[in-house]
C-alpha cells in the first residue's frame, strides 16, 4: 500500500509539473508519457498479484521515458503497423529487456488503454480549469466588492426597471462562477471513476482470474479513484457530462460578455474594457472603443456548446464497442474552454467600471424609474388599485409632455393631495430604494469567501 501511495504521489506531482496549461496535456509528448504510466501502472499493479514477475515490471517502469518513445519512430512504425498503440509498444520494447518485453501491455486491449489516458488528460484538464475558475472568482470578488454602492439602474427588456447596485450584478456573475467550479468538482469525480481495464467486450476476458482486483490496483497507481464496475465503453455519458458542462460554462462568460458589450456602448458607457494606452478602436474612425474581450466571450459561447453536441452523440453506439469518435473534440472542447477563460481574466481583472455615469444614467428618465415606489406610497392613502391606475396615467402624461415624474405627480390634483414635495424629494431618490441589493451581495461574497 506505502509502494502504491509512492508511485501515485509521484505520478501526480510528475502531471502537475508537466502541464502548465490544458494544450499541454493534449500535446503528443504529455499523451505518449501518459500511455506509457498506464502500461507501468498496469504492469506494477499485476506484479503485486503475482501475475507477471516482479523483475518484468521494474524493468518496464525504469525505462517509462519518452527518451525511449520518439516521436519519429512512432511515426514511421505506425505507418508499418497503421495501428497507434502497437505501433508505440514496437518502439518502447526496442528498449526493455526482452524477456520482460514480454509481460508489456499483458493481457489489456488497446481501447482499454486509450481511454484510460483520455480519463487522465480530462482529469488534469479539469484541474486547471478550476484553478482558472478560481482565479477568476478572485477578480469578480473584488468588483462586487468595489461596486456594493454603485448605483445603476436595473434592466428587463432593455427598459430602465428599478435601481439597483452594480455590486448586486456582478454577485449574479460570482456566484454562476462558483456554481461552475461545482460543476466540475462533480464531473471530476466521476471522471476518476472512470479508468477502466475491462478486456475486449467488458467482461475482464483475457485478464484472469483477478481482473478486477488489477484494475482497481492499477487505477489506484495512477492516482484515479477505485474504477466503477459497469463497462461504460459504448456509454461514454461522462464524457458527455463532461462536455456538457464546459457548454455551460461558455454559455455563462458569453452572457457576461454580451452584458459587457452592452454597457460600454456609446449611449451608455458604463463599462469599459482596458485594452491599453495605444490600443485603436477603428482604422477610420478614431472616436471608437471597440470592445474586443466580450465580443470573444460571446464567440466562444456559440463554438463550444456546438462541439458538445458531438460529444454527446457519441453516447449513441452500437453493442458493446464502437469506434472512438470524440476524442477530437474532447481535446478542442478543453483548449477552447481554456482559451476563453484566459480572455476573460484581463477582462475582469481590469474592468474600468464608470460609476459617476451609472448614477447619471438613473435620471435619465427623470424620476420615471421610481413610479414603482410613488404607487406605493400612494397605496396606502388611496388603495393599491386606484393608486397603481392613478400612476399609469401620470407615467404616460409626463411622457408626452416631456415632464420629470415629479413635475407630472405634483400636477395631477389627485396626486398632490396626498403628497407634500418634500416627501416626493425623499421618495425620488433611486439611492434610498434599491431593496436588498447591498445585502444580497455582501451575503454573496461571505458565502464565495466561505468555501474558498
Amino acid at each position: 500500500m506505502i509502494k502504491i501511495l509512492f508511485v501515485s504521489l509521484f505520478l501526480f506531482l510528475t502531471f502537475i509539473l508537466n502541464a502548465q496549461n490544458v494544450v499541454d496535456v493534449f500535446k503528443p509528448d504529455y499523451r505518449n508519457q501518459l500511455f506509457m504510466d498506464v502500461e507501468v501502472a498496469l504492469a506494477e499493479a499485476q506484479a503485486e498479484l503475482d501475475i507477471i514477475p516482479d523483475w518484468a515490471a521494474k524493468e518496464i517502469k525504469s525505462k517509462a521515458d519518452l527518451s525511449y518513445l520518439s516521436s519519429k519512430d512512432i511515426a514511421e512504425e505506425q505507418e508499418a503497423v497503421r495501428h497507434s498503440l502497437v505501433a508505440r509498444l514496437n518502439v518502447w520494447k526496442r528498449s526493455i529487456d526482452r524477456n520482460a518485453a514480454e509481460y508489456l501491455h499483458y493481457g489489456a486491449t488497446t481501447v482499454d488503454i486509450w481511454d484510460t489516458v483520455l480519463v487522465l488528460q480530462i482529469r488534469d484538464t479539469i484541474d486547471l480549469l478550476i484553478d482558472d475558475l478560481l482565479e477568476i472568482e478572485g477578480y469578480l470578488l473584488f468588483l462586487t466588492e468595489d461596486n456594493l454602492y454603485t448605483y445603476m439602474s436595473g434592466r428587463t427588456l432593455g427598459q430602465h426597471a428599478l435601481p439597483i447596485t452594480f455590486g448586486k450584478k456582478t454577485s449574479t456573475w460570482l456566484a454562476e462562477n462558483r456554481r461552475n467550479i461545482e460543476r466540475l468538482e462533480s464531473v471530476h469525480l466521476k471522471v476518476k471513476k472512470s479508468g477502466i481495464l475491462k478486456g475486449a467486450v467488458g467482461s475482464y476476458l483475457g485478464l484472469g482470474p483477478n481482473a478486477i482486483e488489477t484494475e482497481k490496483l492499477m487505477m489506484l497507481n495512477l492516482n484515479l479513484d477505485e474504477p466503477s464496475k459497469d463497462d461504460w465503453h459504448g456509454i461514454r455519458d461522462v464524457f458527455a457530462e463532461y462536455a456538457l458542462t464546459l457548454s455551460l460554462i461558455s454559455k455563462s462568460f458569453g452572457r457576461i460578455g454580451n452584458e459587457l458589450t452592452l454597457l460600454q456602448m456609446t449611449e451608455l458607457g458604463e463599462t469599459e474594457e482596458y485594452l491599453g494606452n495605444r490600443s485603436i478602436g477603428s482604422s477610420t474612425m478614431p472616436q471608437k472603443k471597440n470592445p474586443r474581450g466580450p465580443g470573444e466571450l460571446i464567440e466562444y459561447s456559440r463554438i463550444i456548446p456546438r462541439i458538445s453536441e458531438i460529444v454527446l452523440d457519441d453516447m449513441v453506439n452500437s453493442f458493446e464497442r464502437d469506434a472512438e469518435k470524440s476524442d477530437d473534440e474532447l481535446r478542442l472542447i478543453s483548449i477552447s474552454t481554456e482559451a476563453m477563460l484566459e480572455k476573460a481574466k484581463p477582462l475582469l481583472r481590469d474592468l474600468k467600471v464608470n460609476k459617476e455615469k451609472m448614477r447619471q444614467n438613473l435620471d435619465i428618465t427623470n424620476g420615471l424609474i421610481l413610479s414603482q415606489r410613488l404607487t406605493f406610497f400612494l397605496a396606502d392613502k388611496i388603495g393599491k388599485n386606484t393608486a397603481n391606475d392613478l400612476m399609469h396615467d401620470v407615467a404616460k402624461y409626463a411622457l408626452e409632455n416631456n415632464l420629470s415624474l415629479k413635475e407630472a405627480a405634483m400636477k395631477n390634483k389627485k396626486v398632490s393631495e396626498n403628497i407634500t414635495e418634500t416627501q416626493i424629494d425623499e421618495i425620488l431618490n433611486p439611492e434610498t430604494y434599491i431593496g436588498l441589493a447591498v445585502k444580497q451581495a455582501e451575503l454573496v461574497i461571505k458565502e464565495i469567501k466561505n468555501k474558498r
